[in-house]
């Protein structure tokens, strides 16, 4: 008959709380590390961690071993060259769906209308995520894999506002502000004015000009370059409309730009980004 082993006893609470307690003092020591483009001495670091520097310690050699902390001349502490490895695989292995999709659908939930991602394609606007349900599924606003003029959409906005003036020139030119309903844009000074607003603004807005009976507030993504790569847009019935809701937009995609590698980088629960866009 095989013996097998004894299996290992299971953590006790206690043990459990203690191992959570050190991991919330490890991520704090990166945060202060962090927030320092030069290393700093442990008297230091462990004071701005708000630990004890025998503990501070500790937790460090072991963070040390593992290559996520540097430990240079004259004792002090930098962040380690192992964090740089696994920015890089995390990079390389993030898609803008996969980052953005939990921000999308945390959105809905708080403001039960459909949430759209859209990039640029040319001259138009592509919808490459969707989320909706609830109050939103009365209509169908945008199919994923659906394109729209730039000028027409919020989102198109967006990236027609990142342009100079003899690019967004060249558009009206190509397209002639073709109108999908009689509130579109058709007007080059026009479109002009409401670009300026939407660089002031960091807001686009699409006013039942895409769809009658739909409007879109929209703010844009970024990636660690500062490059917008996408818009996030919220579509609701013109009669459901609420302009206030354009600053949970706005934090949401700045949420996601974040978490893409643009501006600090900050923990926020999805739960604040949904207290915030409650009405």
């Amino acid at each position: 008959m095989i013996q097998h082993p004894p299996a290992a006893p299971a953590p006790t609470p206690a043990e459990n709380k203690s191992s959570i307690q050190v991991i919330d003092r490890l991520v704090t020591l990166l945060d202060v590390l962090a927030r320092h483009p030069d290393s700093l001495p442990l008297k230091v670091l462990a004071n701005q961690a708000g630990l004890h520097p025998s503990t501070a310690h500790r937790i460090l050699s072991a963070m040390t071993a593992a290559g996520f902390v540097e430990r240079v001349e004259g004792g002090a502490y930098r962040l380690g060259i192992r964090l740089l490895e696994l920015g890089a695989l995390v990079k390389e292995r993030l898609s803008l769906r996969e980052v953005a999709h939990p921000w999308l659908r945390q959105l809905h939930r708080a403001t039960g209308e459909s949430v759209n991602l859209g990039i640029r394609d040319g001259d138009h606007i592509v919808y490459i995520e969707r989320t909706s349900g609830g109050r939103s599924a009365v209509r169908v606003v945008h199919i994923v894999g659906s394109r729209a003029p730039l000028h027409t959409t919020a989102t198109g906005k967006l990236f027609l506002a990142e342009e100079p003036r003899a690019e967004v020139e060249r558009y009206v030119a190509r397209t002639g502000l073709a109108p999908m309903t009689p509130r579109s844009i058709t007007d080059p000074m026009r479109l002009y004015e409401e670009l300026e607003r939407v660089r002031r603004e960091a807001l686009a807005y699409d006013l039942d000009e895409q769809e009658v009976g739909v409007r879109c507030i929209a703010a844009g993504i970024r990636d660690e370059d500062g490059t917008l790569v996408a818009g996030l847009s919220l579509s609701t019935p013109t009669e459901r409309y609420d302009p206030t809701l354009a600053e949970p937009i706005r934090q949401t995609a700045e949420a996601i730009s974040r978490a893409l590698g643009h501006g600090p980088r900050t923990r926020e629960p999805l739960d604040a980004i949904r207290e915030k866009a409650l009405p």
